[in-house]
């Protein structure tokens, strides 16, 4: 990513997104409820929660993982924070893996050595930009999502696909919808959800809740796209496995 738009993507990772019910940081960044649940469910991590834990998740992704000079405000951490929020008395813990410049081809392979390593319950693998910037054959793309879903599934984890990030200014020099439907297509074959980012910024930046175009606002942006994205995938992930968010209260008292 030393191009032109690479620079447009990594002023965006210093820029990025969440969900209603937030503090002052999240508080106009509202999500519909079909975004933030799936047919799909996570199986793993809801059995890990009713047996109070630990739940340890791994996400898998590029640069829009991180903010430059300020990681304790990426989305991850703050999926952490909300968790153990919503989770009391289960121990959560988010880890990520960067792949910059990598393609879903080449990160694929090595997904189960990452969830041993780490003994998550779930992977997000966050993946297509890399991809699209560079034309993969979209056969090739929609192969190598497929391979990594079962390399995760061998190992033993739940996995949820993100898919990539929304940018104005990226959107006029590459193409990302092949990409998108690509892994929507995966995931309904092989049953797993889809945390649709693309289309939650997309429409942040259509009502005007965050000028996803301008850089000008820079880390100050980034830190709450990032903080929104954050309570958003929470309320995905607790969704999608089905968990009732008062359970490991009750089961303490």
């Amino acid at each position: 990513m030393r191009t032109g738009l690479a620079s447009a993507l990594i002023v965006l990772a210093a820029s990025s997104a969440g969900v209603s019910g937030c503090s002052d940081q999240t508080k106009n960044c509202d999500v519909p409820a079909y975004l933030l649940t799936s047919d799909s469910t996570l199986s793993r991590v809801a059995s890990v929660v009713k047996a109070g834990g630990p739940l340890n998740i791994l996400v898998v992704g590029s640069r829009s993982s991180t903010i430059s000079g300020a990681e304790g405000e990426a989305y991850p951490v703050k999926l952490q924070a909300a968790l153990r929020e919503k989770l009391p008395g289960i121990p959560v813990n988010v880890s990520v893996e960067l792949t910059p410049r990598k393609t879903a081809g080449d990160v694929a392979p090595g997904l189960g050595k990452l969830v041993a390593a780490t003994r998550s319950t779930l992977v997000v693998w966050q993946t297509g930009i890399v991809d699209a910037i560079r034309s993969v054959d979209i056969d090739e793309f929609r192969e190598a999502i497929d391979e990594g879903v079962t390399v995760l599934r061998n190992a033993g984890a739940d996995v949820v696909l993100m898919n990539m990030q929304y940018s104005p200014r990226t959107e006029t020099m590459v193409s990302m919808n092949a990409y998108i439907d690509n892994m929507r297509l995966v995931a309904q074959q092989r049953d797993v959800p889809v945390f649709d980012r693309f289309t939650i910024m997309t429409q942040w930046n259509e009502r005007g809740e965050f000028d996803l175009f301008s850089p000008v606002h820079g880390a100050s942006l980034a830190k709450r796209v990032h903080s929104c994205l954050g309570r958003a995938l929470s309320t995905f992930l607790i969704n999608t496995a089905r968990i009732n968010s008062a359970e490991p209260e009750a089961r303490r008292q």
